[in-house]
This record gives structure tokens, sequence and C-alpha cells, in this order.
């Protein structure tokens, strides 16, 4: 037994959250159990519950710059989980990652530029460039459906650079939905080809807590000087202790001249001090949620084991090997069913909301990606739905 409660089914309804109220706006049934949206359905740390607590007891909420306590726990978390420590100056506060990656995009590219991305990849990836008006540059991953793993074809990454002339890289790192903790020796090849190209990296690693044992997370601009001089690393404590509402993330940016052109498109928008709801809450996670990490971790892995175990009696379904995310990515191309007959599988017949492969660009289409961030009797009821849909497809 541990020291949390993460069995506890709270009932999110009503509260405006988009996973559970928004299910008609967003093309829906209420019947459909919504396991699609990144957050988690387990209460925050207690102890991040009640530094809020204490911070509203004050009753002021005015204008609020972060102050050296909660940059030197963010700088300790880096230090002790990634071995890299960032030097406070580098770090600039966000209200989230893909703001940083919008800005990034802004700072260091014109409008028609191209930027590379890797699909299939978290689908803001591609909206953020899209709607800033530069071009989409993709090298996808290679995906081998015999070991359900994702790798990088360097040679055509290398070659979109030179084909689009791409000033830009978003790196998701670790993978959404890919599942992959890249390893030191990926990044450094890939690092190598964008320093031999004057190509700077944007690096998203807000899934960094969530790689699993034995991999590790690298942090790409830990790597070398060199890589960190091209590097704007995106951090947040959102996805580790639960805190995506509070609005707070930062971007890790060692080079004085991008920083400086990152904080100028940034005031450009509009935005000045951070949400000091999400300020004590992250300082707070990073200085007293490590237990419960540790133990929501430990959770989420028996909640794994529950997958797994359902997709054993389901052949046509491959899970994709599980090294990072709380979002298990699975292969359902055994099915043999068009994108169209796969949506009405997951929807109609299983009852599910889930994110569907093909938002992450065409390389995915044929997979579905599950949130298993939730308590484990709707895991057992969403595997339940979902191998009942597939052996009723099997019976036809």
């Amino acid at each position: 037994m541990g020291t949390y409660d993460f069995d506890t089914v709270w009932d999110r309804r009503g509260t405006d959250c988009i996973k559970w109220d928004q299910a008609k706006e967003r093309g829906h049934k209420p019947d459909e159990l919504p396991l699609w949206v990144a957050d988690m359905d387990f209460q925050s740390p207690p102890e991040v519950i009640e530094a809020l607590h204490k911070r509203v007891d004050h009753g002021i909420f005015g204008y609020t710059d972060p102050g050296e306590s909660y940059t030197y726990a963010l700088i300790a978390w880096f230090g002790y989980h990634y071995e890299w420590i960032p030097d406070k100056r580098w770090c600039i506060d966000v209200p989230g990652v893909v703001y940083g990656l919008a800005q990034a995009i802004r700072a260091f590219t014109n409008p028609g530029d191209a930027v590379i991305i890797q699909r299939p990849v978290y689908y803001p990836f591609t909206s953020v460039i899209e709607t800033n008006n530069r071009a989409v540059a993709n090298s996808p991953l290679v995906y081998d459906p015999k070991t359900s793993t994702y790798s990088i074809d360097f040679e055509d990454f290398e070659r979109t650079i030179e084909k689009y002339d791409a000033k830009l890289f978003l790196l998701c790192n670790p993978h959404n939905p890919g599942c992959r903790a890249w390893t030191k020796d990926e990044l450094r090849r890939l690092g190598d080809i964008c320093v031999r190209h004057n190509v700077v990296v944007v690096s998203d690693e807000i899934h960094a807590d969530f790689v699993w044992k034995p991999y590790q997370h690298a942090s790409f601009a830990s790597l070398s000087e060199e890589f960190a001089n091209i590097s704007v690393t995106c951090t947040s404590a959102s996805k580790s202790f639960n805190l995506a509402g509070l609005q707070v993330a930062t971007a890790i940016i060692p080079n004085e001249e991008l920083r400086a052109k990152f904080s100028v498109a940034s005031e450009a928008s509009g935005y000045s001090q951070a949400n000091i709801m999400g300020l004590v809450a992250a300082e707070a996670a990073y200085t007293k949620g490590q237990l419960w990490l540790d133990e929501v971790k430990e959770y989420i892995q028996g909640n794994l084991e529950v997958v797994k175990s359902y997709l054993e009696q389901t052949p046509a379904l491959k899970l994709v090997e599980f090294q990072a995310t709380y979002l298990p990515w699975i292969d359902c191309m055994g099915l043999g069913l068009t994108n169209e007959e796969l949506i009405k599988l997951i929807t109609h017949d299983a009852k599910l909301w889930l994110d569907m492969g093909n938002i992450f660009g065409r390389e995915g289409e044929g997979f579905i990606r599950l949130n298993i961030a939730t308590p484990r009797s709707i895991v057992e009821d969403a595997m339940q739905r979902l191998t009942n849909a597939v052996k009723g497809l099997e019976s036809e």
C-alpha cells in the first residue's frame, strides 16, 4: 500500500475540463469513455494542493514574477534527474510548451521558411508551424512492425533539411506518440546534422519524467556545449504532476542571441508575468513531489500490465514498445481496416474517445493512442470495451 490514493475515481464532469465535459463540442457522444488528451485523472500531489491553499489564503493575486526559489527548484530537478544544470539566466517562463514552440518559430524563422518534424508526432507540432505561415518539412520515423519500434532515418533527415532549407527542428524528446526515449547516440547524430546545417533545435521534453526503466531520458542540450548553443529546451511540471490548467512552463536557452530573439517574440505576443498559481504549484511539485511521482509511475506501470493482458487476447492489436510517456500507442493494422473503419470501431463499437493515429500525420494511420494515467477500473473498462469490439468484428 503506497502513501497516495490513485484508485479513487474523481468525477471531473462539471469542471469544464476538455476531457470529460466537451464530447458534444468535439464531435463525440457522452457515452464514449474519454482517454484521449494527455492529462491525468488523479488529484495532484497533496503537497501541491497545500501550497496552493496557502497562497489562496493570502488573498492577493497581483502581478508576479518567479522568485529565485522557483527557478532553483527547476534547475535542481534537471540536475538530479537529467544530469544537466542549466544557468538561471537561461530560463524564460512561458505559459505552456506549445506556446514555447510557437514563439521559437516566430523568433528563429520567417514566413515561408521550413520547419522539420518527424511524423507521426504530437499534432500541435504541425498546427503551430502552419498557423504561423511556415512550411512543414517532414522526415518520417521508420516503424518496424516486427519489433513494434520506431527509429530515425538519419539520411532522410539530412536530405529533408537540405531539400527544404529548413531553419528549425521541432524535436519530440521523449517521442509522443511513438513512445521512444531517444538514446544519446541518436540525439548526437541528429545534433551533428543540425549543427552542420545551422538548424536551431527546439526540444519538447515535457514527458521526460515518464521514461521507463531500463531506458533513460537524455536532454538534448546536455550532450555538448555545441548542442546547447543551438537549442531551446521546453519543459514543464504539468505532465509529471497534472498541472496543465495552471499554465506554467519554461524555455531554457543557453545561447544569449537566441534567448534575446525568443524574448522579443514572447513580448510581441503580449505575454509578461507568469501565472502565480502555476509558479506556486510547480515549485511545490519540484521540491516536495518526488515520492508522489515515484508512486504514480508505479501505478501507471500496473495499468500498463492490464493493457498488455487484454492485448494478449487480441493478437491483431500490438503494443508499440513502451519506453516513454503514459500514452500507449497501439498498432491496429492487423485488423485490416481503413482509417474510417477503425474510427467507427473505436467510437461506435467500443464507445471509446481516443486519439486516432491519423491526427499525428498520415504515418499514424492504423494506430490509436490511449491515456492510462487514470484509475485502474477505468483502464479495465476501456480495455474490455476495446477487446469486445474487436471480437465482435472478428465474429462478423
